[in-house]
């Protein structure tokens, strides 16, 4: 199996530098629309042998050294109670935002393999189809992230619903918290057991807080997530006398403001998105660091040339860091030219070749 991915999330020597994309299962494939045609969003995320055909789509059509589970970060929160749609105009809407003390209490935490067994079943058909290819990645967004949507009822401008309860009703906007964060520890807890080779943390909104509300309201409960997931795995190592890690990836949208906050996550790899440069995020984190990013994703409408001049750029600064995974700011756009993100991903492995 190509491992290269695993070993650089774990800092170790690579021939070259790894690469995968935020998105790479979506609208800008046409296989994926071929796909997607004949299903709506949702029923696509929990029917597992479509999940997986378009988890390999990306791998077998770009050369990326790492599959992603295809789902959203919003199924255990539909899991947990709350009415969920997807509009192809407006993305997620939930119809009964979270917005009162017993609102939160009617929330459960899900078992993932009774209320999410679809996950599991899409994660060991990746598995199989993925033996001695790459590695899977599983994920899930961060209790921040998702309290944010379930707050506001979908996406915002302004987070006045989160910030508003967050700083008028502390204790209530604690309690979503606390049992978002018990519901993302079983969740990606599940997924590792299911199978995936690492895991990541999407924390679409932190960069929306101040460093000070960042530290408050949303780290502890990323912490509370790293190190339960670390621990888990420390006892199953000791428990099998084999060494059992899976790397875990933090990535923070609009980080440049919260970087010092964001290291104490504890996470293996940091995300760096596109508004701050690799050079700059590196000297603030620390050269001990494990670092994954960062080119802008509409830098994939460049011509070619000015694309593999953004991407040597970008792996010249990231040698400074402990390790360096290519990958976007975030996430793929729908109208993305697929020939530019495989010139990408060539580029990549053309100029991330080790001396």
């Amino acid at each position: 199996m190509n491992d290269t991915f695993l070993r650089a999330c774990r800092g170790e020597k690579v021939e070259y530098t790894p690469v995968w994309l935020m998105r790479q299962a979506g609208r800008y494939l046409p296989q994926y629309q071929a796909v997607r045609a004949n299903v709506d969003f949702i029923t696509l995320c929990k029917t597992p042998e479509l999940a997986a055909k378009v988890t390999l789509q990306p791998v077998n059509i770009l050369g990326v050294d790492a599959a992603i589970l295809f789902s959203d970060i919003l199924i255990p929160v539909e899991a947990m109670g709350v009415y969920l749609t997807f509009s192809d105009k407006k993305g997620p809407v939930l119809s009964e935002p979270v917005r009162n003390r017993s609102a939160v209490d009617r929330l459960i935490i899900p078992d993932v393999g009774e209320d999410m067994p679809f996950i599991l079943e899409t994660i060991k058909t990746l598995r199989r189809e993925l033996e001695n290819k790459v590695p899977l990645i599983g994920f899930s967004g961060a209790p921040f992230t998702l309290a944010t949507y379930m707050i506001e009822g979908g996406s915002s401008k302004n987070f006045i619903h989160t910030k508003r309860m967050m700083f008028q009703h502390s204790g209530v906007f604690s309690c979503l918290m606390e049992k978002l964060t018990a519901t993302v520890i079983s969740y990606l807890s599940a997924q590792i057991n299911a199978g995936v080779q690492a895991v990541q943390i999407f924390d679409t909104w932190a960069g929306i807080l101040t460093p000070r509300d960042y530290e408050e309201f949303a780290l502890p409960y990323v912490k509370l997530v790293v190190d339960a997931l670390k621990s888990e795995q420390r006892a199953k190592s000791k428990e099998q006398r084999v060494e059992s890690s899976v790397p875990i990836i933090y990535f923070a949208n609009d980080c440049a403001g919260i970087l010092k906050e964001v290291k104490k996550t504890g996470a293996d790899v940091i995300g760096i998105d596109w508004r701050i440069d690799m050079a700059d995020a590196i000297k603030r984190l620390g050269k001990k660091v494990v670092v994954q990013g960062n080119l802008d994703p509409c830098a994939l409408f460049l011509p070619k040339e000015k694309i593999e001049e953004k991407v040597k750029d970008i792996l010249w600064k990231g040698e400074s860091a402990k390790g360096h995974i290519f990958n976007l700011g975030h996430g793929i756009l729908p109208e993305t030219p697929v020939e530019n993100v495989i010139a990408m991903v060539e580029a990549v492995h053309k100029y991330g070749k080790k001396e």
